[in-house]
């Protein structure tokens, strides 16, 4: 096993050698349901033995991104509305296409974009009217447009996206890259997901640690929130100030301590410890990281108004801050699932989000960090070319809307070495399949590790007798990507 494979040892290091020394907790008690699976503790001082989970590591080898923003479209939007023209659509509109087509549901006629596309840039890369605002920095920008996926259906879609596996319980991308490089703030979470309004279709599971240790899951905000004490429920305490609450946590720490020793190794005990001791530490940086009041106006104005332009800015300033990953989903469930009227509700939706994302580009550009912030926007999957057709009782009186497609979709990268001011692969000429430098979600996530400075295959957590991995048994590093 290399060096970023797991020692169970650790753990009992921990708790031999660091529960002696340093308090445990009951600051901001009510936290301990938002990172009740937190397992280990992010920071700890020098110790007999001790390493923090979440102590910056060197990857395997140099690798220009050192953090990542993933923009999730949840839902599917459309790739030949977005990012991916297809003039035949148009000259086929309202007519059946000359191939076979594989549907999860019934559909019908080619459907031409309701949206027009231009060229953007030096690099002259066509991109739809949804997403001006994004266009305007294609030259840092690399579009995959022959991605694929295995169903159609977005609950294994979403798990594949995220955890590199449809079916079985496993660590998400966020969980293997604060396992592999540690965090760089002690006092946020390495690994935080915002979604506002709720969870997104499989909850939690998309941001899960599975097998990992539970210091590496991510952490769930609520976005929709505004006033920091809604966005982190108890994130202060009102009641007693900080000397007063070490005081309660030291306490809390010989009791821990008395009750842990009669249970040996108690992995859950041991999570609720750090998640206590976690949410007593965020008291001093959540607090800034969260406010966006604290930014200029002139920045505020740049992103906008709105959920999404409020989420988009505060990823910025928790990457800034040194948090590893930061996952930014546009809403509760799959709103980006347009089985009806694609131009209304794609419009609506790019609306909300594209001048915060072009915003997020630029401004990581002008501070110096997109040349190491790696950003990914995308959806679990794209839709199809033709219309689909009413169905009674799924979706009757649902007009010119797309059905699900994994066959092909667009993704893009921009930043911490992608190559920008690229199309990577093509769909063929209708947009239904990916036909030219396929690339599998193991392909992508192979690159993004790649991106990071490890070797997908050697990234491993011994688990259940066997060596896993991201990619599992699959995966290669699509070096056209690169820079």
């Amino acid at each position: 096993m290399n060096h970023h494979a797991f020692n169970p040892e650790h753990l009992a290091l921990t708790r031999r050698g660091f529960l002696r020394r340093c308090g445990m907790g009951m600051g901001a008690l009510g936290l301990a349901n938002l990172f009740g699976n937190l397992g280990m503790l992010n920071q700890a001082k020098a110790s007999e033995g001790y390493a923090a989970p979440l102590t910056p590591k060197a990857p395997h080898f140099f690798g220009k991104a050192k953090r990542v923003i993933h923009i999730f479209a949840n839902g599917g939007p459309s790739h030949v509305d977005t990012f991916d023209p297809k003039p035949m659509l148009t000259k086929y509109n309202g007519k059946a296409l000359p191939m076979e087509l594989a549907t999860e549901r019934k559909t019908g006629a080619a459907f031409a974009s309701p949206y027009k596309f231009q060229k953007y840039g030096q690099s002259g890369i066509e991109v739809s009217e949804l997403f001006p605002h994004v266009a305007e920095n294609i030259d840092d920008i690399c579009v995959i447009r022959s991605m694929m996926a295995e169903v159609p259906n977005h609950e294994p879609s979403l798990l594949l996206m995220n955890c590199g596996d449809a079916r079985q319980i496993r660590p998400s991308v966020g969980s293997w890259v604060t396992y592999g490089l540690g965090s760089e703030n002690q006092n946020l979470p390495g690994f935080i997901a915002m979604c506002p309004g709720g969870y997104p279709i499989q909850e939690s599971q998309n941001w899960q640690s599975g097998f990992l240790p539970g210091v590496y899951q991510g952490t769930y905000i609520n976005t929709e929130k505004t006033r920091i004490e809604e966005l982190i429920e108890n994130i202060k305490n009102n009641y007693e100030p900080m000397p007063e609450q070490r005081q309660q946590l030291d306490l809390l720490q010989a009791l821990n301590e008395k009750h842990r020793q009669k249970r040996k190794e108690d992995a859950q005990l041991e999570a609720r410890i750090q998640s206590f001791e976690l949410a007593y530490r965020m008291q001093m940086d959540a607090s800034d990281a969260f406010d966006i009041s604290l930014e200029p106006e002139h920045i505020r104005k740049m992103y906008g108004e709105g959920t999404q332009a409020r989420q988009l800015l505060i990823a910025r300033r928790l990457v800034e801050r040194g948090v590893r990953f930061v996952q930014v989903w546009h809403g509760a469930g799959q709103p980006w699932d347009n089985h009806d009227d694609i131009e209304v509700n794609h419009r609506r939706l790019a609306g909300e989000c594209d001048q915060a994302i072009g915003a997020l580009l630029k401004d990581l550009k002008q501070r110096g960090m997109l040349e190491d912030t790696l950003v990914v926007w995308g959806g679990e999957f794209g839709r199809t070319p033709v219309v689909e057709l009413p169905t009674p009782g799924a979706n009757a009186g649902k007009i010119n809307g797309r059905d699900h497609n994994h066959y092909g979709f667009s993704m893009w990268l921009a930043g911490g070495g992608v190559r920008g001011g690229h199309v990577h692969g093509a769909t063929d000429e209708f947009g239904f399949k990916a036909a030219e430098d396929k690339v599998h979600v193991h392909d992508l996530h192979a690159t993004m590790l790649a991106l990071l400075g490890f070797d997908h295959e050697k990234l491993t957590f011994r688990h259940s007798g066997r060596d896993f991995r991201l990619t599992d048994v699959q995966g290669n590093v699509v070096r056209d990507i690169i820079a």
